[in-house]
């Protein structure tokens, strides 16, 4: 977890616990201990591009009554609660620019590392209603897309 969202979460008085899943067996292993040390919510950051079985974590993060957040809109998709994470079209949007001007003579060393800029909230309302979460109208109305 980044040094970021440790201080973010001290400046709203929450503890954060580490959880670590490595392996598709270990995903019921890690909702028990979450639900053993009396997690109020989940944060699930991946780790680079790997394929993850989202509708499984998903599932286990609503049967286990846990409201998460995630990093990718698969996992919304799949039925879990909400994501907050890059713009992935606007990422390829982005690469594209870049392939173009390395194609056209740019050398990629000589070219900026870049951050993404454009996030989007996604929140599913069906797996709001199914571990018994109300979400504020504000914080819909700010969500880029709301799955019902």
């Amino acid at each position: 977890m980044s040094k970021e969202t440790e201080l973010a979460a001290a400046a709203f008085g929450v503890k954060v616990e580490y959880l670590e899943m490595r392996i598709s067996k270990d995903l019921e292993g890690t909702f028990r201990a979450a639900n053993k040390s009396r997690a109020d919510a989940i944060l699930l950051l991946v780790r680079g591009p790997v394929a993850l079985p989202y509708r499984e974590i998903a599932e286990l993060a609503v049967n286990s009554r846990l409201p998460a957040i995630y990093s990718g809109r698969e996992f919304v998709e799949a039925g879990g609660l909400m994501s907050y994470g890059p713009n992935i079209n606007d990422l390829d949007r982005r690469a594209a620019i870049y392939v173009d001007k390395i194609l056209k003579g740019a050398k990629p060393a000589d070219l900026p590392v870049e951050q993404p800029t454009k996030f989007d909230l996604i929140i599913n309302l069906k797996a709001a209603k199914q571990i018994g979460l109300t979400i504020p109208p504000n914080v819909l109305a700010r969500a880029d897309r709301v799955i019902r």
